[in-house]
């Protein structure tokens, strides 16, 4: 069973030499952290090929959450399209938003503290489990000695 998607059978196109073009510029994007935002975290969480490695994988995931869970509340410009129009209906706009500005922060400022409260519980909880299963690995291992020590004691009598 192949696992291409798709195939391209268009004469003069070497479709193993594109998508090998294609791949090293995504792995050379992935390395210099480009996509490492909201919108591609997205998308990469149902990756199926990034889960590989759990912990790198959660360790990505929460870096893009940590950079992603703020809303960004500072002022934008207004501009329209339109020529027709366009300088009374930025006019309008930038009125509306003069008086909404207000409520808006509130309501931003309110979601980014939420957002912060989450994402710091979510690494929490994480950090939490990480410590235990690292205590539990070593209790294992110190058990583990002990039985080969006492197995050890055993065949010598």
């Amino acid at each position: 069973m192949s696992d291409q998607t798709f195939e391209i059978n268009t004469a003069g196109v070497d479709a193993a030499k594109l998508v090998a073009e294609i791949r090293a510029a995504a792995e050379k994007k992935m390395t210099d952290g480009v996509y490492a935002e909201a919108r591609i975290a997205r998308a990469e969480r149902l990756n199926l090929a990034n889960l590989r490695d759990a912990d790198e994988f959660l360790n990505f995931y929460l870096k893009c959450l940590r950079d992603a869970a703020f809303v960004d509340i500072s002022d934008f410009p207004i501009r329209e399209r339109r020529a027709f129009l366009g300088p009374a209906l930025v006019a309008l706009k930038k009125v509306l938003w003069g008086l909404l500005k207000f409520y808006t922060y509130r309501l931003w400022s309110q979601q980014n503290q939420v957002n912060g409260l989450l994402v710091t519980a979510v690494e929490g909880v994480d950090q939490k489990y990480a410590a235990k299963i690292q205590a539990l690995e070593q209790r294992v291992q110190a058990l583990e000695k002990q039985v080969a020590e006492l197995s050890k004691a055993g065949e010598g009598t």
